[in-house]
């Protein structure tokens, strides 16, 4: 698919601590203006770039990193409709389809408008205590609920559309989309959904005598997360945790935005990303 516009205005971001990142931007950053465009480049932490972003000063997003600075870029970009082109400087990058050593030739196909826009799903996860509400969170990967800092699993009661679907005694539940299905919830034992899916994946994390099946919802469905007793915590995305009370609720439905990622080529692109992710384990055979 042909993209609807050439892009010009581009800006580059890295995350903070990872110097070789921040080498490579530069150079993204030199190639671009011997191409007569001119990329402010800074951190994703920079509050003034991050205004300028959300003032929609740019088209394109360019973020260097790993998963972990897609998933920050993502969040920056999502809301203003902002279009993210990572390129990977981490070990897996399930998140990004351009390399280290192909970036030159990706970015101007990019610039000659030979590229497409993929949108993902984020998750919308609010918090209520005693029926008001705490605090509202977006996610891209998965909004999960677990145990705290001691050992013991939490009991949670997990309803769809207000309807009860189960309780649990497990290290934790987990809602996620289908780009976070090669994230935390492909390491609970959760299957791999395509990334325009627009579903609720729900896996249940080290479950005791409880359902130990991943659920799929229905396109629009949401889900709430109830807490039975003390020591659990929501954590979106992977940032620092909540800690919650008992009786919390978290509702978990689909965001009101999606995020949007520059993509090369045909749509098989995801599964041999994906097939290449899995040849790299160690533990897998020749």
């Amino acid at each position: 698919m042909a993209a609807p516009f050439h892009p010009k205005k581009l800006v580059i971001a890295v995350h903070p601590k990872f110097p070789a990142a921040l080498s490579e931007a530069q150079a993204i950053s030199d190639y671009l203006r011997e191409h007569g465009l001119d990329a402010p480049l800074g951190s994703l932490h920079d509050e003034d770039l991050r205004q300028r972003v959300k003032a929609g000063e740019f088209d394109v997003l360019i973020a260097v990193g790993g998963d972990g600075t897609i998933l920050r870029a993502g969040h920056l970009c999502a809301p203003c409709g902002v279009p993210v082109l990572g390129i990977n400087m981490g070990k897996f990058g399930f998140l990004i389809q351009v390399k280290r050593d192909n970036w030159r030739e990706m970015i101007q196909q990019m610039l000659e408008g030979d590229f497409w826009i993929e949108s993902r799903m984020m998750l919308r996860a609010e918090l209520y205590r005693a029926g008001e509400s705490q605090g509202v969170w977006q996610a891209l990967n998965e909004a999960t609920v677990s145990r705290g800092q001691y050992l013991n699993p939490v009991r949670l009661v997990a309803s769809v559309d207000g309807l009860h679907l189960a309780t649990y005694v497990a290290d934790g539940l987990l809602a996620s989309t289908a780009t976070g299905s090669t994230a935390y919830a492909l390491a609970a034992g959760g299957p791999i959904l395509p990334p325009d899916l627009r579903n609720i994946l729900i896996v249940p994390i080290a479950p005791h005598l409880s359902v130990d099946r991943a659920v799929v919802l229905a396109e629009g469905a949401s889900v709430s997360i109830t807490v039975q007793g003390d020591n659990a915590v929501l954590s979106v995305d992977g940032q620092s945790p909540i800690g919650l009370d008992a009786g919390d609720r978290v509702d978990i439905r689909s965001a009101e935005f999606s995020v949007q990622f520059v993509r090369f080529g045909d749509l098989g692109y995801f599964y041999r990303n994906i097939t290449a992710h899995m040849n790299q384990n160690p533990t897998t055979g020749v």
